[in-house]
């Protein structure tokens, strides 16, 4: 892991990796599955065909949940999550504010209040601590996003839950396959809501699923999606408020090909995760972020670090960033604020009426997660994660060369 102090990429010097990391990953397999969908000329899912019901069963047994219902994104998922666990406009759902907008924006779309609490500072996860004590008579869901991929706290999660008598969505947009104390993410609360957009660890351009144990959510859920029908019912008949929000059969047979490689990628990003934390952890002002016991598996989604200005000579992290960028490590500054100061929040438009006035979004303040927007995080992309060892420690030289530099 040596580097010997040389001009860097973004002033003109050799790059530390001169790899690319290709996304999605695919063969054959995927380019004859689609193709014998477009010549069996069933492209549609009228009535929930055939590959859709065959991938959702599979993804449903590898999560080790009962039912799985897909959708048009993971968007949507949390949308029919929400609906199904009963929300009512005004109720108040927990969020975090260092995620995507549609955890939040989700909630706003079921004429719901966003609450959002701090994050972990070892973690970036969700402050069980935090949940407890934003807790009114209003609350009705959490929503803990195993952010990067990192599972997590969910026996405190769950047992907040059991005592407020609350749902829990999980938010698994980035952890796909991976575990909390042997269990599959998104299997462990009410619902688990996932993502197939393209940049996720299992992928088929756009799409999503939910995962349930329960019967009545999963008919509730299942009907949504499907224009308010329900099972055994007319197709002109329609019970719920849904609309058509399923996936093609295309999007299934890629989806049930991509599944076959997601436990072994999972493990080998896993592996080159625990491998950069050793890597990193000796560089001065470099701390990856912790991983408890409980995390059996990381689905490394984003391999985040905390960034400290001052071992790199005050170099701000958007011009580490920048340079890291540069020396061909895929990464990234992360989010530049957290949620609640999206103009969205912030002003309130009309469209967000269900909001009371008594949610004042510009007096929200969440320290941590704006520490790690401002200065802290640092973000590796997910199939940089896929690299094999010496590319590990090429990311670990291409920050030590900084690091000499910057000093």
């Amino acid at each position: 892991m040596s580097s010997k102090t040389r001009q860097l990429a973004i002033n003109g010097g050799p790059k530390t990796i001169e790899k690319t990391f290709p996304w999605p990953i695919y063969d054959e397999s995927e380019v004859n599955a689609v193709a014998a969908v477009v010549a069996g000329g069933k492209w549609g899912n009228p009535d929930c065909g055939d590959e859709v019901e065959r991938f959702e069963r599979a993804f449903a047994e590898y999560c080790g949940s009962k039912y799985a219902i897909t959708c048009v994104n993971g968007s949507v998922s949390l949308r029919l999550a929400l609906m199904a666990c009963g929300v009512e406009p005004g109720d108040e759902v927990i969020v975090p504010p260092y995620t995507f907008i549609t955890t939040a924006s989700s909630v706003i779309e079921c004429n719901c209040v966003p609450v959002f609490v701090d994050i972990d500072p070892e973690t970036y996860n969700i402050s069980p601590a935090a949940i407890e004590a934003a807790i009114t008579p209003r609350t009705k869901v959490i929503i803990p996003v195993h952010f990067g991929g990192l599972a997590c706290d969910m026996d405190a999660i769950m047992d907040i839950a059991k005592r407020h008598q609350l749902k829990v969505i999980e938010d698994a947009a980035h952890g796909h396959g991976a575990e909390y104390k042997g269990k599959k993410l998104g299997s462990i609360g009410h619902v688990g809501s996932f993502s197939f957009q393209s940049s996720k660890n299992l992928t088929s351009g756009e799409g999503g699923i939910v995962i349930t144990d329960d019967d009545e959510l999963y008919a509730i859920m299942h009907s949504l999606r499907n224009v308010g029908r329900v099972e055994g019912g007319q197709w002109y008949e329609h019970y719920n408020p849904g609309c058509n929000y399923r996936i093609t059969q295309m999007q299934a047979v890629l989806l049930s090909a991509q599944l076959k490689r997601l436990e072994a990628q999972t493990r080998k990003r896993n592996g080159n995760g625990l491998y950069l934390n050793g890597l990193l952890e000796n560089i001065e002002g470099i701390a990856p972020l912790k991983r408890t016991e409980a995390v059996t598996l990381h689905g490394y989604h984003i391999y985040i670090f905390k960034y400290d200005a001052s071992e790199f000579g005050g170099l701000p992290k958007s011009e580490f960033a920048a340079m890291l960028a540069a020396e061909g490590v895929p990464s990234f500054k992360g989010y530049p604020h957290p949620l609640y100061k999206q103009p969205l929040f912030q002003n309130k438009t009309w469209m967000c009426y269900a909001i009371p006035d008594t949610a004042d979004y510009s007096q929200t303040h969440c320290p941590v997660a704006e520490q790690a927007c401002d200065t802290d995080a640092i973000w590796i992309l997910q199939h940089a994660m896929l690299g094999e060892r010496a590319d590990m420690e090429a990311f670990a030289s291409a920050i030590l060369k900084i690091q000499e530099a910057a000093r």
